[in-house]
């Protein structure tokens, strides 16, 4: 049996993020978006998604290059001198891992995400995170601590099998999975043992921005069994704060393409968000 969700995520970053979501959900494949709440769009977002009911939404917790939901006088030791988050991940990471001091305060801003979701009214479709901040150990604790208070039953670990992508794009030169592989497997395990529903193959990291309408083409002519997700970053165009490099509008047709959106309905696959599965 083979499943598909296709994400989008950075939901409400910009207003050139959700045009693009709604354009990919009502002319294209996208099946679900993920939600950053205290984006600069974020309220266009969810006025979006309640009026497109068949889009799954979930949160796309923010802990990197971005603003906190909470003061920033709040959680002091997670922003810098301009209360935004801070940029180097290593160095947040280690402070969250050895500083208790440091690990409330990330707890009081995922409780505040949480709720933020939670005030909009939409259904809690799946969590995420921006970076995949979540394979740190210490966050993933956080999120499954506060998501059980708030419906959390589905979480993306980014597990992409490497056979799977040179059969979508034969000759492709992919990155190493080595720097996320290990702790991706340990955070799969550790969700499924939650009683999380956790992707058997997830697509979007090795071609981050490059998801081209020939690469989604291919990932689904070659969809593995099991419970996938491809997510996404579309948007109309750049915007302000948008990734240097990245090809918003490139990815915004992949999820519109004829041949994609044909192949997409013409598959044997059960297709839709994590509350379908």
């Amino acid at each position: 049996m083979k499943s598909l969700i296709v994400t989008a995520d950075d939901f409400g970053a910009a207003r050139e993020v959700n045009d693009a979501v709604e354009i990919a959900h009502r002319d294209g494949i996208l099946t679900a978006a993920s939600l950053m709440v205290s984006a600069p769009a974020a309220a266009d977002a969810v006025a979006r998604a309640r009026a497109n009911p068949r889009l799954r939404v979930g949160l796309h917790i923010v802990l990197v290059e971005g603003k906190p939901t909470l003061p920033a006088s709040a959680v002091p030791d997670l922003v810098d001198f301009r209360g935004n988050f801070r940029t180097d991940m290593a160095a947040s990471a280690a402070n969250m891992f050895f500083r208790p001091k440091v690990r409330r305060q990330l707890e009081a801003e995922i409780e505040a995400q949480f709720d933020a979701f939670r005030a909009t009214g939409l259904s809690l479709d799946h969590v995420n995170t921006h970076k995949h901040f979540h394979l740190h150990p210490t966050i993933v604790t956080a999120i499954l601590k506060a998501g059980r208070r708030y419906g959390l039953r589905a979480m993306r670990v980014p597990l992409e099998p490497q056979g799977v992508l040179l059969r979508a794009e034969p000759g492709a030169k992919l990155p190493s999975p080595l720097a996320t592989a290990p702790w991706a497997l340990i955070s799969r395990a550790r969700l499924r043992r939650a009683g999380m529903r956790v992707p058997d193959a997830v697509f979007g990291l090795a071609w981050s921005g490059a998801m081209t309408s020939k690469r989604v083409l291919g990932l689904i002519e070659n969809l593995p069994d099991g419970l996938t997700e491809i997510y996404l970053h579309p948007a109309t165009g750049p915007y302000e704060g948008s990734a240097p490099g990245y090809a918003y509008a490139e990815e915004l047709a992949a999820l519109t393409a004829p041949r994609v959106v044909e192949a997409f309905r013409n598959a044997a696959i059960a297709k839709g968000g994590f509350a379908d599965f």
